[in-house]
Formats: structure tokens, C-alpha cells, sequence
């Protein structure tokens, strides 16, 4: 059986992976100035950045609509796809999923799984990448989804930002909260509970909340092999610096950066900093 990944552009894989590992992307889109794009495909990360700075108004995000992934899904049979696993942001934050969900049911020659990944990003593309490699393998459409399970009992993300408005104003934070963290001028430590983001811990510093986080991620590394990603809202430079410091105390882990691209970025605010992390295959 012939098995065709799909995620979302919020993965943020980079494209050269995505080819080799044949990962279809459907995109969400971001809305500055009336102007619409769809993210990964008309505006690059450093662009969105650049053009939403100030005191104007947040852009607006959408998902991808039922017809976007019916004709993707199309197109895939077309090309010989019997199954499609599609892996998307979680369904607390986003209608991704359940459009996904809604055009699986109208496909009628295919089997198409959809999933839940619970988390955005990298965290997200960790999963894309895992069922990716299983179908080239050739494992069935239940190995994958069993697979998928599995990852989600070792996964673990936070992050933090530097302005809270960001999630309030996007609804993605409640206001009492935003209202705290600006009073006390912490910066709180992020993390996805039930599909949603909620505060993990509150953190004085910066500086101390990576180092919290790092901490964390050292935790579980003692218990077991990782693979592990930092994600930053355009700030290559610090997650190069935290790539060598955490690469030098946690030579086992396996790590990449990647980013906040522009539907993220826009509820979470630029300089926002996160890592997360999952068990690794032993085999990788």
C-alpha cells in the first residue's frame, strides 16, 4: 500500500526535507495590511518579522480550508496514494485538524488517518518526519498511527515570549493572565495541556527560563536517546549560542533549530524561545 504523509506549513520543515522525505505541505495563511500569504510559500520567516513590527494591528491567521485539503488528498490519489496520514497543529489552538478530518471523509478511495499532534512546530514536524520514514519502510497505515501514539508519551515543548499581548490579543491566552505576567515582568514558560497553551512556570529572567527549560530537557535525556529542537521567533543568532551550550552538556541529544514562521510568530510575538524534545529511535 502506498502511503503519502501530509502536515501543515506549522511544522516548519524545511523544504529539502521535505522533498526527500516526500512531505506534502498544505499552508495556513497570515492577513498584514488586507494583503493575504500563504506562510513557506509567499513570505519567508525574516519578511513576516520585518513587516508586522510595531504598535499596528496583529495580522490575522487562517486555516486551510476543507477544499484545500480535498484537493490535495486528490491530487495524492491521483499519484498513486492508496492511504494519507495527516498530521497537523493541535486542535485546541487551530480548525486545522478538523477541516483535514472533514475532507478525509469525502475522499472516498482513500484511507486517510488524520492526527491530532496536540503541539505546533518542529514538535509537530518531528511526528511528519517519523511517519514519513515508517511508509518509505514500508509499514502499514496502523504502524504509522500506532507510532504516532507513541511519540506523544515522550513528547515535551515549552517556550517563552517577551510581550504576553501577543497570545491575549489572539485570544490564545487569557487576559487576567497576559495582565499578570506584564505586571510582574516575568517571563513565563509556555506549554501546550490538553491542546491548549498554558503557563508551565513563571521565571524572573530570560536567561533563567532557558536555563529552566535546558534542565528539563537534561532530565529526560539521562532516561533516554532524543532528538530535540530548538525553535526561535527570529532570533538566529541566540539559537545558534543555546545550540552550542546545550550540544556541549548534552553530547547524546540530537538536535536541530528551526523557527516560529509567520502564523505562529503572530500569536506568539517576535523573541519568543522555545525547545522541545522526543524520544529518539534508537536506530537513527
Amino acid at each position: 500500500m502506498k502511503i503519502a504523509v501530509v502536515t501543515d506549513s506549522t511544522a516548519y520543515l524545511p523544504e529539502d526535507l521535505r522533498k526527500r522525505l516526500q512531505i506534502h505541505i498544505v499552508p495556513l495563511a497570515v492577513t498584514i495590511d488586507g494583503q493575504d500569504y500563504d506562510e513557506e510559500i509567499d513570505l519567508t520567516c525574516k519578511e513576516f518579522y520585518e513587516k508586522v513590527r510595531g504598535d499596528g494591528p496583529l495580522p490575522k491567521t487562517s486555516q486551510p480550508s476543507v477544499g484545500q485539503f480535498a484537493e490535495k488528498f486528490n491530487e495524492l490519489n491521483d499519484a498513486g496514494a492508496e492511504g494519507i496520514v495527516s498530521i497537523h497543529l493541535s486542535s485546541g489552538i487551530s480548525g486545522t485538524y478538523t477541516g483535514a478530518v472533514q475532507a478525509g471523509e469525502l475522499a472516498d478511495t482513500l484511507d486517510v488517518r488524520v492526527f491530532d499532534s496536540e503541539i505546533s512546530c518542529y514538535l509537530q514536524g518531528f511526528y511528519a518526519i517519523r511517519a514519513a520514514e515508517f511508509a518509505q519502510a514500508g509499514a502499514s497505515m496502523d504502524d504509522i498511527m500506532g507510532e504516532l501514539v507513541e511519540m506523544k508519551q515522550t513528547m515535551r515543548a515549552y517556550f517563552m515570549v517577551d510581550d504576553l499581548s501577543h497570545l491575549q490579543r489572539g485570544g490564545r491566552l487569557s487576559s487576567a493572565q497576559a495582565l499578570i505576567g506584564g505586571l510582574l515582568q516575568v517571563k513565563p514558560i509556555l506549554h501546550f495541556v490538553d491542546k491548549v497553551i498554558v503557563p508551565f512556570e513563571k521565571i524572573r529572567t530570560r536567561k533563567k527560563a532557558m536555563k529552566r527549560i535546558a534542565d528539563m530537557l537534561a532530565e529526560d535525556a539521562a532516561k533516554m536517546p532524543l532528538e530535540a529542537s530548538i525553535i526561535h521567533g527570529n532570533q538566529p543568532e541566540e539559537a545558534e549560542l543555546w545550540l552550542a551550550e546545550l550540544s556541549e552538556r548534552l553530547p547524546d541529544v540530537k538536535f536541530t533549530i528551526s523557527h516560529f514562521g509567520p502564523v505562529i510568530g503572530t500569536h506568539l510575538g517576535e523573541g519568543a524561545m522555545g525547545l522541545g524534545w522526543v524520544k529518539r529511535k534508537t536506530n537513527n
